[in-house]
C-alpha cells in the first residue's frame, strides 16, 4: 500500500517519536523513507544587503544536512531512506516533491501550536495537509528529546 513515504523535517527536537512510528509503518510495507529538509528560502529575504549569500545558503545547508543526518540515525539502518535536500517554501517543496516522487504519503510531525504562536509562526504541517492531494499523517511531536 505504502512504497515511498515522504518525511519532511524541520530539526526540531522531539522528532524521535515520528520516526519511531513512520519506520514501523515503513517495515510494514516494505516502504522506502525520503527524507526531506526544505531550506526556507524567503527566511532570509530581508538580510542586509551586504550579507554574503554564499555564507547563509552554506550555513542553511548545513542545518539541514544536520537535520537529515539526524533522522538518519533515529532510523538506524532499519529501513531503505532516500535524503533530499530541497530550497523554496516549505509546505510548497514538500506537495511539490511528494506529488514528483511519486509518494504514498506524507507523515510529518507537528507541534500543534496554536493561539498566538499559529498566527505568528503558521503550521507547515496545516498548509501542507490543506494543499497536499496525497495522503498526509500528522504526529505531534514530543516536547523533549530522549
Amino acid at each position: 500500500m505504502y512504497e515511498r513515504i515522504l518525511v519532511p523535517t524541520d530539526g526540531s527536537d522531539g522528532i524521535d517519536s515520528v520516526v519511531e512510528q513512520v519506520v514501523e509503518l515503513a517495515q510494514v510495507h516494505d516502504a522506502t523513507i525520503h527524507a526531506v529538509y526544505v531550506i526556507n528560502t524567503a527566511s532570509f529575504a530581508n538580510l542586509p544587503m551586504e550579507t554574503s549569500w554564499d555564507g547563509v545558503n552554506e550555513m542553511l545547508s548545513n542545518e539541514g544536512d544536520t537535520a537529515l543526518n539526524r533522522l538518519e540515525e533515529l532510523i538506524d539502518g532499519r529501513v531503505p531512506v532516500k535524503r533530499v535536500l530541497l530550497e523554496g517554501s516549505p509546505s510548497k517543496e514538500i506537495v511539490r516533491y511528494a506529488k514528483t516522487e511519486d509518494c504514498d504519503l506524507i507523515f510529518m510531525g507537528t507541534h500543534g501550536r496554536g493561539g498566538i504562536d499559529r498566527l505568528l509562526l503558521g503550521s507547515v504541517a496545516e498548509k501542507v495537509v490543506r494543499t497536499s492531494d496525497i495522503p498526509v499523517l500528522t504526529v505531534r511531536v514530543s516536547s523533549q528529546r530522549d
